[in-house]
């Protein structure tokens, strides 16, 4: 599940704690409602704004090739490339993780349009657990070649 042992080597500090994160992680890729593709897109997406470099590189759906990820790195509210209920996911994603005070009753009703409540709610508690798991790393340099 992660791309590098360095958050483990910093989690050991929080070994329950760590656990928790990663049985949680698990739950989405192994046990969760959405689309593996789907969630891989939200996942990218919240990477390339949190600019955590090892989740931007990593890969975990073989459903997201190089086109994919050209047209995340370029993505327009209308971008036909992505299916209407991946471009809801994705602009919702990218609000909650660069602007979550813009998401409105639009952007609700979008995902309300192409997901259950169930899967909204994922969509939701992935995205956050993203946005945080990026920004961790980001801040604690996990991912840099020599630690501060």
């Amino acid at each position: 599940m992660l791309s590098s042992t360095v958050p483990v080597q910093v989690w050991a500090h929080r070994p329950q704690a760590a656990l928790a994160w990663l049985a949680l992680l698990d739950q989405f890729h192994n046990h969760g409602v959405l689309d593996a593709r789907l969630r891989e897109l939200v996942r990218l997406r919240i990477a390339s704004i949190t600019q955590c470099q090892a989740c931007q590189l990593a890969r975990k759906s073989d459903r997201v090739d190089a086109q994919d990820i050209e047209a995340l790195n370029c993505l327009q509210p209308g971008s036909e490339h992505f299916t209407p209920a991946e471009r809801a996911a994705l602009i919702y994603a990218e609000l909650f993780a660069a602007d979550a005070h813009a998401i409105d009753e639009p952007h609700f009703a979008a995902l309300a349009a192409h997901f259950s409540t169930a899967e909204t709610v994922e969509l939701q508690m992935f995205c956050a657990l993203m946005l945080a798991g990026g920004r961790m790393t980001l801040v604690q340099q996990a991912y840099e070649e020599t630690p501060r």
